[in-house]
């Protein structure tokens, strides 16, 4: 009986959904990534809609609205909690916004997969406002591998371009030359798009940095390490059905179900919410 009580504890723990956030839209860049490697995974995500962005605003008003995010996440008994927010991610760095649950940025993944990946040990990094000016990634780079050449760049009109489909032409491929010229002179050899935004625009990147350069993807990355962390505390679920998605945001769920897809690779798979945090 006791052996038939923990197996049922076990599956409930099991059952419960990943919690995601992000100031936006671009964290979904992540839920396509977590749909993808662990189909089975239930997932809650979080756009607070109503503030973003959260690149522009100050160190104490970010993690403010971080531990808020990371609360509603909590009430919806979420297993897992990721900060699917580069800007969020270069503040706390490895912190654990909740003792109770495993919890990753995007941040740490990013900077171990780029290291890795790297041959020249120059690393390009290109993020928000607030990311490039705290100077984490070329710290955690740096913590791992220390004689790395880190050349960071702001790029505070990627976030409103992807966010209004400017994501290829002209448009695009102006500002991608104009925020990466200066880090496509040093030879970087691998770019950290410091913010999940930022993948939706991998094409135009790719194509002005060239094939030689490896680009990361925090949210693809941050996924990976969801995986591996589920898998090492046993809460995988063991369904053998697809995974459910439900999103909140704490402004115009309309707006965000027109713009998700573009997100998502596809349509959007869940019932979208509006949910009051900590605004006011």
């Amino acid at each position: 009986m006791q052996w038939q009580a923990l197996r049922l504890k076990l599956k409930k723990e099991m059952d419960r959904a990943v919690g995601v956030f992000d100031s936006g839209l671009g964290g979904l860049t992540t839920v396509k990534a977590l749909n993808e490697l662990l189909p089975n995974e239930d997932i809650i995500y979080f756009g607070d809609t109503a503030r973003i962005p959260y690149g522009s605003k100050s160190r104490e008003t970010i993690l403010k609205y971080a531990t808020q995010d990371t609360n509603f996440l909590k009430t919806k008994n979420v297993k897992m909690i990721i900060a699917a927010c580069g800007t969020v991610s270069s503040l706390i760095g490895g912190k654990n916004l909740t003792s109770a649950l495993p919890f990753t940025g995007v941040l740490l993944p990013a900077v171990q997969a780029a290291c890795a990946a790297t041959r020249t040990k120059r690393i390009g990094v290109i993020g928000t406002l607030a990311t490039i000016q705290s100077g984490s990634y070329g710290k955690a780079i740096k913590n791992i591998e220390q004689k790395a050449v880190v050349i960071g760049n702001a790029c505070p009109m990627f976030v409103p371009l992807v966010e209004n489909g400017y994501i290829s032409g002209q448009i695009a491929e102006y500002f991608v030359k104009e925020y990466l010229t200066p880090i496509k002179k040093e030879n970087v050899d691998t770019l950290i798009l410091g913010c999940t935004h930022y993948p939706i625009l991998k094409d135009v990147i790719a194509d002005f940095m060239g094939e030689t350069v490896k680009l990361i993807s925090p949210g693809e990355e941050a996924a990976k390490y969801a995986s591996i962390a589920l898998l090492s505390e046993n809460l995988l679920n063991e369904k053998n059905e697809q995974g459910i998605n439900s999103y909140y945001v704490s402004d115009s769920p309309e707006s965000f179900e027109q713009n998700a897809a573009r997100f998502l690779g596809g349509s959007i798979n869940g019932e979208v919410k509006l949910a009051s945090v900590g605004v006011g």
